[in-house]
């Protein structure tokens, strides 16, 4: 940094214009969105209409569903920060969240679509094996995550509720239920609205806080171990990996890259040039892996709780490899 100062400067311009052009925007809202339906319940209205669903799938409470969906749809790291908010509230166990978190942590479709099918590949009828790949391999990942820990005993968040308020179950219909486990969520948080929001906003704004020191702090490390010379010594023994097992030498790059950050990775192997079925095959396993960023995010998010880092970190790495693999069977039915 001594040598380079004007090339960490850019570096950490250019992490803070990626954390508030796009990262703050995308994710700010979900993350105060997540905090209000905790607070109102509509979590357990959801995990308990979901919960005879995920259990024998992936031996998770039905809750886990809402964080299923919310990380799909709003992308890293919000299925960790959901997850620990669970566990928080003493809504999932320790093996529940870190199945939680393995299998949740996944690219938003706005990303995968417009900034690496259009942005970077030029190519939007790439998203559906892009898309198919990495939330297929997601799920794949989820069913697999249900050995983990399995003499674990399973958590009953609902029915803990409903001991708390004192109520006896009747068989009533499943919206009922869930309707009433809202409610009395709701009566168990006590907050009023203005409250509620108050904490919301903080909360997020604490969080967002952490995720953009963290984007900030790995692109100057990005662009000093280029300097130095370090990622062109990795990306140099990637290639001779990539040979022996028939892969182009020139998606190295794009796998370095990736191996520390999802944006520079993804970009990388969009302009690769080595044949698009190829390209996109590396550009899953980024997305997959998240890229040390990411997982610096995660690990963050776990810090505050019992949430172990290594499944997360066993679970990325064969999600990747999972992914890679799903683009080569399924190029011929959905490819370009």
């Amino acid at each position: 940094m001594t040598i380079f100062p004007t090339e960490t400067l850019g570096a950490s311009l250019r992490g803070l214009s990626i954390w508030w052009q796009v990262l703050f925007p995308a994710l700010f809202p979900f993350f105060v969105i997540s905090e209000l339906l905790l607070g109102f319940g509509i979590v357990h209205f959801f995990g308990k209409l979901l919960d005879p669903y995920m259990r024998p799938l992936f031996r998770l409470p039905g809750i886990g569903g809402f964080v299923v969906t919310m990380g799909y749809i709003s992308g890293y790291p919000v299925g960790a920060r959901l997850a620990a908010q669970l566990w928080e509230q003493k809504l999932i166990n320790r093996a529940e969240g870190e199945r939680l978190v393995a299998f949740t942590t996944t690219s938003d479709p706005i990303f995968l679509i417009g900034a690496v099918s259009v942005g970077f590949f030029h190519n939007v009828a790439l998203a559906p094996v892009l898309a198919a790949a990495h939330y297929g391999g997601g799920l794949i990942i989820g069913l697999l995550m249900r050995f983990h820990d399995r003499k674990a005993l399973p958590s009953s968040p609902q029915k803990n509720v409903d001991t708390a308020a004192g109520i006896r179950k009747r068989k009533p219909s499943m919206v009922s239920e869930a309707l009433k486990a809202m409610h009395e969520a709701r009566l168990l948080d006590g907050r009023d609205l203005g409250k509620l929001v108050q904490d919301s906003i903080q909360s997020a704004l604490r969080l967002m806080i952490v995720v953009g020191g963290l984007v900030v702090f790995f692109s100057v490390v990005m662009e000093m171990l280029t300097h130095a010379g370090i990622v062109e010594a990795l990306a140099e023994a990637l290639r001779f990996l990539f040979q022996a097992v028939g892969l182009p030498r020139l998606l190295a790059d794009a796998g370095i890259y990736g191996l520390f950050e999802v944006t520079l990775g993804a970009r990388s192997a969009g302009t690769a040039g080595t044949g698009l079925l190829h390209q996109a095959a590396i550009a899953a396993w980024v997305l997959s892996w998240g890229g040390l960023s990411v997982h610096a995010q995660i690990a963050s998010l776990l810090s505050k709780t019992d949430l172990r880092y290594r499944p997360f970190l066993y679970a990325r790495f064969l999600h990747g490899l999972i992914a890679m693999a799903l683009v080569y069977v399924l190029w011929g039915w959905l490819g370009p």
